[in-house]
């Protein structure tokens, strides 16, 4: 058993008010210098949509993430025998035009504007080329479906759903839409690292924090076209691969990332999982509907003296298996099995998960009469207005069952609390849908308490970074006792 730490997270989306505070929050800290116009290392997504880079999801244009092959776990975008003829270009790597042209407006036009009879305005210029644009696409063009028949319909998502079904989702009075924040998943097995010819990419060991040396990176590229969530950026003015680090500076300090910090609705969730290293490979070939349950499997409990005995046997300190033994994420993750990994059929394995939202029932309307009730306590998880199989495509690799899991599991919960503070839910009911959904009272009580009773440091619980024993390995710490991270101070430059 080969026991490591992981920073996971979990995003609670039926608590998301699509707000994108976090998404600025990261803009100005990390990406507002020249040649990061257009990255958004935290993005909010509105479901359905082709998100950002456009139909990013679509492996089949963007081959990312892992496959396997006669048995071998292989990259979807490169290989040993395809690495030298697409150094210099990657035939699957998104353009510009995929993500969008940043710009701005001319501001000074509405001061310096000669008198008219006409009231001046400011005008969208490009930031890469300065000059006027029309602006056709950005971060979120779909935000609150208002693109829907140009981005939403062409969600890769509604692969599996009947035209029915698709008509149902789009048609005005049962349209429906949630929103999906997007950062870098810090996977597992990162298909970003594995890619990189110059090994400038790497996974922290004492925390699994996924970050880029920009001093060994040569602008290659790889790495973008073999991620498939796209959470990897180019500078076009460094020549340097750029992506989220988790704000590392802030936790290596105790702080929560910015885009936590600021989260209005409070759907964000910061901890440490244990997994064991030494079964990554094997779990990762698992046939798709088996991969959910495999990822969990390779989380383990911080409370067994066995695991505890390994984790301190691998250098692991004591405080951050304490750390561990309180976290949310494992609470979420392995315990009520109410979180669960975007799109694991890239076999990334990503240490993000996302508790799927509830969405309204789709009512029948009977003799003038309102109706959404019916024999089946669980009936408004299918009858939704969002379909099963659209969620089961984002959450669970086309298989329904997990996310049908977690969907009940919350209603349960909801209509117990309704059941002791509200009174319109009889208690015998209530106890009967935590029996279907596999939940008992007490469990429910403590999902309702992590949810909405949450404190800050409920949320975020983390690790100490004992970043003096990392250094320590290099150089004297007693100099470098105020340093966070890798360190350099120099910016890159761009070139060999």
């Amino acid at each position: 058993m080969n026991v490591r730490s992981q920073i996971s997270m979990v995003f609670h989306l039926d608590k998301c008010i699509g707000c994108h505070t976090c998404s600025i929050a990261c803009k100005n800290i990390w990406t507002d210098r020249r040649g990061t116009e257009y990255m958004w290392w935290n993005n909010v997504e509105t479901k359905p949509g082709t998100g950002f880079p456009t139909d990013w999801e679509d492996q089949e244009k963007y081959r990312g993430g892992w496959e396997c092959r006669n048995g071998d776990l292989e990259l979807k975008s490169t290989g040993k025998a395809r690495t030298i003829f697409n150094i210099y270009h990657n035939p699957s790597m998104p353009t510009l035009d995929d993500y969008y042209e940043p710009w701005t407006y001319d501001y000074q036009h509405l001061f310096n504007a000669p008198e008219g009879p006409d009231q001046p305005t400011a005008r969208p210029i490009s930031m890469v080329t300065g000059e006027l644009i029309q602006i056709e696409a950005g971060p979120n063009w779909d935000d609150d479906l208002g693109g829907s028949p140009v981005y939403a319909q062409n969600d890769p998502n509604l692969k599996g759903l009947t035209p029915d079904q698709q008509q149902q989702l789009f048609a005005v009075e049962r349209l429906v839409f949630f929103y999906f924040p997007r950062i870098c998943n810090h996977c597992l097995n990162p298909a970003c690292v594995a890619a990189c010819p110059s090994g400038a990419l790497y996974k922290r060991g004492e925390d699994g924090i996924v970050l880029v040396d920009q001093k060994r990176c040569r602008g290659w590229r790889a790495c973008i076209a073999a991620c498939p969530y796209k959470k990897m950026f180019y500078n076009w003015n460094t020549g340097k691969s750029e992506k989220c680090i988790l704000c590392f500076p802030r936790v290596e300090t105790g702080q929560a990332p910015a885009c936590f910090h600021s989260c209005v609705g409070r759907i964000r969730y910061l901890g440490v999982l244990l997994y064991d290293a030494s079964r990554i490979e094997e779990l990762a070939k698992r046939p798709d509907e088996e991969l959910v349950e495999a990822h969990r499997a390779l989380i383990l409990d911080p409370s067994d003296p066995e695991v505890i005995a390994a984790a301190r046997a691998s250098g692991m300190h004591d405080s951050v298996i304490e750390t561990a033994q309180q976290s949310p994420v494992y609470r979420f993750v392995k315990e009520w099995k109410i979180a669960l990994p975007p799109h694991i059929e890239y076999r990334t394995l990503p240490m993000l998960f996302y508790v799927p939202p509830m969405s309204p029932v789709m009512s029948n309307k009977t003799n003038g009469a309102i109706e959404h009730v019916s024999e089946e306590l669980f009936h408004d998880i299918d009858d939704a207005r969002v379909p099963m199989k659209f969620l089961a495509n984002l959450f669970g690799a086309g298989h329904e069952a997990k996310v049908r899991y977690a969907l009940r599991k919350q209603k349960a919960v909801r209509w117990y609390r309704r059941a002791l503070t509200v009174g319109d839910v009889e208690m015998s009911v209530a106890q009967r849908m935590l029996t279907e959904a596999d939940c008992s009272p007490e469990e429910a009580d403590a999902i309702y308490r992590l949810t909405s009773l949450c404190t800050f440091d409920d949320r975020f619980v983390i690790p100490p970074s004992h970043r003096e024993e990392a250094i320590q390995m290099m150089q004297d710490p007693l100099e470098h006792k105020q340093d966070t991270g890798f360190g350099f101070l120099s910016g890159p430059h761009r070139g060999m």
